[in-house]
């Protein structure tokens, strides 16, 4: 049983944390597109960021600064521009939202950190940034996580957040989040942003190393499309306002904190995976028996982003055939005849043969889940095991709809 608890609050949960989200005129539909999150006093920072050799500028800023100085005060999100391929005044255009943000906090520019979203190749619309930032500040709040999460997603159906609380040192300590992402998503990051808050005392090393295991267990184990992204960033602050003893090593504590993380990551991530554009179900994927965590997970993950998995997910075709060969060429050595294929509750191959299954059933337990509903039930598993091996990991996705084509061939149109 886990060890904490589902709250309300989302990212301004932990104290000391306020936010908010406005409409500032970045975006073409007059929806809400300029989002920042504020912590009373200078946090702890980390971040994961993408691997495309095509960045946008504010990666390469949040890289810089974090690299100087492993804390910050400040993020600022903007939505409808992505400023990424658009050169030294995109550069320019971030450094400056920066030294704006500060001027009206009253803090330094390297306190802030930046993050981007919309089409690649155009600019923030810095005179609407401009006159946008005095009104985000002034509407900065403890409850502000949901203006926030509706300010910094694009072609998302819903928000997402989640807000966990658990005990350390017995006192309340607080892990809240909110993310964006829908198309663009697959594994090492994706068209997806993450922002974390804590307000547990962590060491910067600490912080930074959870972070990168919790973003391997979570984001980097989701896939709609195969598509990585030039904006991905993932960024976690710790304030040390619980008032709890500082975390500086490995232990007990470090794990319980980290345990939460991982859980308020995996959250985020299912949701973005079950918010694919154009889908009708969250797919999961559960390969145990690999030789490690590592193998069992690019396992997964191949098999989550198999085109022709999604395919015959979104036709209710219990094809286990499209999970074998998906499993059998992600890379990672396994006896064929250990491989056993699992549809919920329906056991499809075994030994590396196939068994007689109600087709017909099968079929209907994919029809069942596909609600297209922001729920639990809502979720297609799929469990494969590969051998004796003690590796066990999990990987999200969503099927391959018609309407995932129609909305991309009409991104920019």
């Amino acid at each position: 049983m886990a060890d904490w608890q589902e709250i309300t609050g989302g990212i301004t949960a932990p104290k000391g944390y306020r936010a908010a989200g406005i409409t500032a005129g970045l975006k073409p539909s007059g929806l809400p597109d300029l989002a920042l999150i504020v912590s009373d006093v200078e946090a702890i920072a980390s971040g994961v960021f993408t691997t495309s050799q095509v960045k946008a500028a504010c990666v390469d800023y949040c890289r810089q600064r974090l690299q100087a100085k492993p804390s910050a005060s400040a993020i600022l999100c903007n939505a409808g521009q992505a400023n990424a391929a658009t050169g030294s005044q995109g550069v320019k255009d971030a450094a400056e939202s920066a030294e704006l943000l500060a001027k009206e906090l009253n803090i330094s520019p390297e306190s802030i950190l930046l993050a981007s979203t919309g089409v690649i190749g155009q600019r923030i619309k810095m005179d609407a940034l401009r006159s946008g930032i005095p009104k985000l500040v002034a509407s900065l709040s403890e409850t502000g996580s949901d203006a926030a999460a509706g300010a910094i997603i694009t072609t998302d159906l819903v928000t997402k957040s989640i807000a966990l609380e658990t005990t350390i040192g017995e006192r309340p300590v607080r892990i809240g989040g909110i993310a964006k992402g829908s198309g663009m998503i697959h594994p090492n990051m994706a068209t997806m942003l993450a922002f974390v808050t804590c307000d547990a005392a962590v060491s910067p090393h600490l912080w930074q190393q959870m972070l990168t295991r919790a973003a391997d267990r979570s984001f980097n184990s989701i896939t709609v499309d195969g598509d990585t992204s030039t904006n991905d960033s993932l960024i976690a602050l710790a304030n040390g306002q619980s008032r709890t003893p500082a975390i500086t090593d490995v232990g007990a504590e470090s794990e319980k904190l980290e345990a939460m993380l991982t859980a308020v990551c995996q959250h985020l991530a299912k949701a973005i995976a079950r918010d694919g554009e154009g889908a009708t179900c969250l797919v999961e994927v559960q390969v145990t028996g690999a030789h490690d965590e590592q193998a069992a997970r690019q396992i997964a993950k191949t098999i989550a982003g198999s085109s022709l998995v999604k395919s015959a997910i979104f036709g209710r075709d219990p094809n286990w055939g499209r999970i074998a060969a998906a499993a059998g060429r992600a890379g990672i050595p396994f006896e064929q005849e250990n491989l056993q294929i699992q549809l919920g509750d329906f056991l499809l191959l075994e030994n590396g043969q196939p068994l007689p299954f109600d087709r017909t059933a099968a079929s209907a337990y994919l029809k069942q889940t596909a609600t297209g509903a922001y729920l639990q039930q809502d979720t297609v598993l799929i469990s494969v095991n590969v051998g004796n091996g003690h590796g066990v990991s999990k990987a999200w996705g969503c099927d391959l709809s018609y309407d995932y084509v129609k909305i991309n061939a009409e991104y920019t149109t």
